[in-house]
């Protein structure tokens, strides 16, 4: 499990917290050792008395391996070095001539039982040289484990795009903070398990890891009113928005109403039914004041019909969630629509729908924070890296959740989960984060080959966790 709540920060703001550290009065080389000790300790720990082989690159990430390489020596571990072009000057040097046992080239190295990657860290933008990455691959490969230092070589800081880094690494060790590049694209799965080492060093961030909220068990004096009303709207696919009502009963809305022209459906007796066939309909039904969230999208359809109930649903004075097709409807005029709306707005698009509303470049969290300013909304942008970015900069990724997600109806859930943190109570990023965990909670509650109405069922286990 990735650590709840841990800050996540880009390779220059790393570098910016690092010399804070160094203004602060502790030298380089005292944050180089305190890293390498921290990397020593996981190795030896993982270890269990093999033979270690530890590559050391020229930068700051092969002075935290000789520091390692040093200290693992010194406990009694059987440790051999390879060394990759000359150790940069400062404390990235004066580690190198502290190790003073075997070291040999990398293209001589023979593999051993334990691999420690030093090889390069936050710096690195540019694809490992071909011969390079062919050896480091052949040497992870005949390990029993491999242990990275910070970020697996040849993994992007920022991006987590795959600039060589070879599979079959078991841990990262992520140092001071985690980096996007731990959480997105290719670093998802180069990475293995992640532990995070904080070295003291202090982060100012807005940009976080999912965290397990902290739910309230209702009041002496709540009723269905004061615990919330979704409003969940049907379409073409009648049980998206089904799924997505009766995920926002199992989240703790106090009054789901399922509206729609198939009044007398399937559905629990405790989901409401309103009778809504036209556009004029649905606004006259969203005009009720009780109504504290509105579910649009799943299931909706793409008609003219699913258009007009769209519009309605923009010009209704309440929160709003919208998913599905409401996302397809709005395609790249998403920002005009959205700036006409003085409610708050809560997107949930999976890549395709996200990448239909909105251009841009970069990571997937810049693209996401870009969006939801230009959107003035918040964004659930989904996938196995899900990211969560609100209008204020804020930012929440969820990396590795189940991939058994990966089957119809699942984001149907997600969208009412949602609307059920919204009716209680939760504004901005708050709500998105909670449904957001969740949903991965349910999701490794239900077990492997889960099936989107099975989640539903494990949704109130989650949030008994929570209370």
């Amino acid at each position: 499990m990735i650590p709840a709540g841990a800050p996540v920060v880009t390779a220059t703001e790393m570098r910016a917290a690092e010399q804070a550290v160094f203004a602060g009065g502790v030298s380089q080389d005292s944050l180089m050792e305190r890293a390498g000790a921290a990397v020593a300790r996981e190795a030896a720990r993982f270890a269990m008395g093999r033979p270690i082989l530890i590559l050391a690159g020229p930068g700051n990430n092969g002075g935290d391996a000789y520091v390692a390489a040093r200290l693992l020596r010194n406990w009694g571990h059987d440790v051999s070095l390879v060394a990759t072009g000359t150790p940069a000057p400062g404390a990235a040097e004066r580690m190198h001539a502290s190790w003073h046992g075997p070291t040999s080239s990398l293209y001589a190295a023979r593999p051993r039982p334990v691999l420690v990657d030093g090889l390069f860290g936050t710096g690195m933008t540019r694809p490992l040289e071909r011969g390079l990455a062919a050896v480091f691959a052949d040497l992870v490969k005949q390990a029993e484990f491999v242990l990275s230092i910070d970020l697996p070589s040849g993994i992007d800081a920022d991006t987590g795009a795959d600039l060589g880094a070879p599979r079959g690494i078991d841990v990262t060790l992520a140092l001071g903070a985690f980096k996007p590049g731990h959480l997105l694209d290719a670093g998802l799965e180069r990475c293995g398990k992640l532990l995070l080492a904080d070295l003291d060093i202090r982060v100012e961030t807005r940009w976080r890891t999912v965290a397990r909220p902290g739910l309230e068990t209702p009041g002496v004096h709540s009723h269905k009113y004061s615990r919330g009303l979704v409003a969940a709207v049907e379409g073409a696919m009648p049980g998206a928005a089904r799924l997505a009502a009766r995920a926002a009963m199992a989240g703790g809305a106090g009054y789901v109403v399922l509206a729609g022209d198939r009044p007398w459906s399937e559905g629990p007796d405790a989901l409401v039914r309103r009778e809504v066939r036209s556009a004029e309909d649905l606004a006259e039904f969203l005009g009720w004041d009780r109504i504290d969230a509105v579910v649009l999208g799943p299931g909706l359809g793409r008609d003219r019909r699913a258009e007009a109930y769209l519009r309605a649903a923009f010009a209704a004075p309440k929160p709003l969630i919208l998913d599905g097709d409401a996302l397809t409807l709005l395609g790249s005029g998403a920002a005009r629509w959205l700036e006409t709306r003085a409610a708050p707005t809560w997107l949930t698009p999976h890549s395709g729908e996200f990448g239909r509303m909105f251009a841009g470049e970069g990571s997937k969290i810049e693209r996401t924070l870009a969006a939801a300013a230009e959107a003035r909304a918040t964004i659930v942008h989904k996938g196995a890296d899900t990211v969560i970015a609100s209008p204020k900069s804020e930012v929440r990724i969820l990396a590795g959740g189940s991939p058994w997600l990966s089957t119809a109806g699942t984001g149907d859930v997600l969208a009412g989960l949602l609307a059920a943190q919204v009716v209680q109570g939760g504004k901005g990023i708050a709500p998105a984060e909670a449904a957001t965990w969740l949903h991965a909670r349910a999701a490794q509650l239900a077990g492997p080959a889960l099936i989107a109405d099975q989640l539903v069922d494990h949704i109130p286990e989650a949030v008994s966790e929570c209370l």
